[in-house]
């Protein structure tokens, strides 16, 4: 099971030669064909509808997106695994990132949950995201994205699937973050992801 972020890390890979299960965020569309694309953005949603993805994959966003846009091949995006009282433990306050890893952890159930892509800091203080300038998408010149909530919510995520081993593909020099150092959570280079496939 693969869950593909759009961080500028995964540049240059090519995903159609890796053959796991993959699950894809927003505008991965464009490029790869995903068997599962998260699209919690309502406007990312209906792009992605309106350009036919639709017709070889299931899409999953929030059910107020659904139950508007709602068609043969979408789904509502899974409950969050857990309670919690702080502000991003709120559903609304949770992207497409985490709810594509939550997804694969349900999905996969045990063994193991690969993750690429997840960059989660930006590149001297701008934007990291492949899709940038884009339409639906900020300028490259754009303030980085704070990554805490997806720092946070994927943590959590990492604790209530104890049993599923979280393998992170990154650049050599990517710093895990401290609430993610947990025996069930791994990295490894990204060069070496199609020899792990």
């Amino acid at each position: 099971m693969l869950i593909i972020g759009n961080g500028e890390s995964r540049q240059g890979i090519d995903l159609d030669l890796i053959n796991e299960t993959k699950i894809g965020c927003n505008a991965i569309y464009r490029d790869y064909h995903t068997d599962h694309l998260v699209c919690v953005d309502k406007r990312m949603f209906k792009e992605s509808l309106d350009a036919g993805a639709n017709l070889d994959r299931l899409i999953y966003t929030r059910k107020e997106h659904y139950d508007q846009f709602k068609q043969k091949r979408t789904r509502i995006v899974s409950d969050i695994p857990y309670a919690g009282m702080e502000r991003p433990d709120a559903p609304f306050h949770w992207g497409s990132g985490p709810y594509a890893v939550l997804l694969g952890a349900k999905i996969q159930k045990q063994g193991c949950v690969k993750l690429l892509g997840f960059d989660l800091y930006g590149i001297n203080g701008k934007q990291n995201n492949l899709y940038k300038n884009t339409s639906n998408y900020k300028d490259g010149d754009k303030r980085e994205v704070d990554p805490s909530y997806w720092i946070y919510q994927i943590g959590k995520i990492f604790e209530c699937f104890a049993d599923i081993d979280f393998l992170i593909y990154q650049n050599d020099g990517w710093q895990l973050p401290k609430s993610w150092k947990k025996s069930n959570v791994k990295v490894d280079s990204i060069s070496n992801i199609y020899y792990n496939t």
